[in-house]
């Protein structure tokens, strides 16, 4: 937890661009910043140039709008998602969102940013998509990832179910989804891939009941 009397808040940036895995990003961003005494969401949405007007990335549209309208778009997204994010149970134990509205390369404006404040995490999104649509918009992520000097967490939806998804990660066999299942966590494989796992894998447990550690995996009993 952040120190309460320090004098500099804890600062969570986040980029958004209104996209569905954007605003779980942002949500998760709210939560972060929760969990600290004296913390300071700054949510920073990155525009192209086109003249005099700011290209925003809508999820429907490409609209062309001016830098006032751009700023006043992200206020109304970060009040309606901030909203939705008390209903869904959500504690906002922060004083204050403050937006930002930068021209440029997103990932690069996400990192001057947290340069700028001296952030002490920043979040971004990830579609997480193949091919082209990959290389567009997973590089965001991966070019934030590089360029920031703090910790980068990268939100992107939890789905291990296709396997084409990552071609060198298979999907999760659904034995052991089932043994897991039955047993309560206690089996974490089936029994075709036990042996498999126990052979090429050690799994060590602390028993939540005591202090001492224990070798509680099925892999080596």
């Amino acid at each position: 937890m952040n120190n309460p009397k320090s004098t500099h808040p804890y600062i969570v940036v986040v980029g958004v661009d209104y996209s569905d895995t954007g605003t779980r990003a942002l949500h998760r961003a709210f939560e972060l910043a929760s969990r600290e005494s004296n913390a300071e969401p700054h949510v920073v949405a990155v525009a192209g140039a086109s003249g005099p007007m700011l290209r925003v990335e809508l999820p429907d549209e490409i609209a062309v709008v001016t830098i006032e309208e751009a700023s006043k778009h992200l206020k109304d997204y970060v009040q309606k998602e901030l909203e939705k994010f008390q209903k869904g149970g959500g504690s906002l134990n922060f004083a204050r969102v403050v937006t930002h509205v930068r021209v440029g390369a997103p990932a690069h404006e996400v990192a001057q940013l947290a340069a700028d404040l001296e952030a002490d995490i920043v979040v971004v999104g990830t579609h997480g998509r193949r091919g082209a649509q990959r290389l567009l918009l997973g590089s965001v992520a991966e070019g934030t990832v590089r360029l920031t000097q703090c910790p980068v967490l990268v939100v992107r939806p939890k789905d291990y179910s296709d396997g084409i998804k990552v071609p060198q990660i298979a999907p999760p066999c659904p034995r052991c989804v089932e043994a897991r299942k039955a047993s309560g966590g206690e089996n974490l494989w089936c029994s075709q891939h036990s042996e498999r796992h126990g052979a090429r894998h050690t799994y060590h447990y602390v028993s939540r009941n005591s202090g001492a550690r224990e070798n509680m995996g099925l892999t080596f009993r």
